[in-house]
C-alpha cells in the first residue's frame, strides 16, 4: 500500500491520475452526448424521458455514477495540485519570458477553463440532478430541459461554458496520451488531430441543444 501512496503523491502519479480520469471523463462526455440526442426526436420528449428514467434507475448506471463522481473529484483535486506545484517550481525569471514560447494558450488556461467548467457543472447538476433526483420535481426531465433552454441567460451561459470546455479538451486530450507514453513522431500528429476534432465536435454537439430550443421556442 505504501507504493500506492508514494505514487499518488509523486509528480508522475499526479499526471497519471489526471490522464486516466481525464480520458474516463472524455468517454462519459461522448456517451452522455449520444443519450442527449434523444431530445431531438419528434415525440414530445418520450424517448428522452425513457432514457432519463433508465439512467436514474439502472443499478449498473448508479454504480458508474459513483465512479464518475470519484473521477471528477480526483481530476479536479489533482489539477489544482499540479497547478500549485508548477507555480511553486517556476523560476522567478520565467514570468519575464515570452509565455507563448514556453507553452500553448490552451495549456496556460487549463486551470481557468477547468474552473469555469466546474461552475457550469454545479449549475447544471442543480438544474437537473438536484431538482429531479433530490427534490422530486413534478416536471418530466424533458420539460425541465426545455424550460431551462428557453431561458436565454442559461442557454448562452451553457454555450459559453462549452467553448471553454473545448479549450480544456484541446490540451487535455493530447496531454493525457502523452502522459501515458504515446509520444512518438509517428502517432503524435494523429493524436493531436483527434484531440482537436474531439474538442470541437463534443462541445458543438452539446451546444446544438440549447440553441435548438432557444431558437424554436
Amino acid at each position: 500500500m505504501g507504493w500506492f501512496i508514494r505514487t499518488f503523491y509523486s509528480s508522475i502519479g499526479k499526471k497519471l491520475i489526471m490522464a486516466l480520469t481525464g480520458l474516463f471523463l472524455c468517454s462519459f462526455l461522448s456517451v452522455h452526448l449520444m443519450g442527449n440526442f434523444q431530445l431531438f426526436k419528434n415525440d414530445g420528449g418520450a424517448a428522452f424521458n425513457h432514457y432519463s428514467e433508465f439512467m436514474s434507475t439502472n443499478p449498473l448506471i448508479r454504480i458508474l455514477e459513483i465512479g464518475m463522481v470519484i473521477g471528477f473529484a480526483l481530476h479536479i483535486f489533482d489539477g489544482i495540485r499540479l497547478w500549485l506545484l508548477n507555480r511553486s517550481a517556476r523560476p522567478v525569471g520565467y514570468a519575464k519570458n515570452d509565455a507563448a514560447a514556453n507553452s500553448t494558450f490552451f495549456s496556460r488556461t487549463m486551470i481557468y477553463s477547468g474552473g469555469i467548467v466546474f461552475v457550469f457543472l454545479a449549475v447544471h447538476l442543480k438544474s437537473f440532478f438536484v431538482e429531479h433526483r433530490v427534490l422530486g420535481s413534478e416536471l418530466t426531465m424533458y420539460q425541465s430541459v426545455v424550460q431551462a433552454f428557453h431561458d436565454p441567460v442559461y442557454s448562452l451561459f451553457y454555450v459559453a461554458a462549452l467553448v471553454l470546455l473545448g479549450f480544456h479538451l484541446n490540451h487535455g486530450f493530447q496531454s493525457a496520451f502523452q502522459t501515458l507514453g504515446m509520444n512518438h513522431k509517428k502517432y503524435t500528429p494523429l493524436i493531436k488531430f483527434l484531440g482537436l476534432m474531439f474538442s470541437i465536435l463534443i462541445p458543438l454537439g452539446y451546444a446544438t441543444m440549447p440553441l435548438y430550443f432557444l431558437l424554436t421556442k
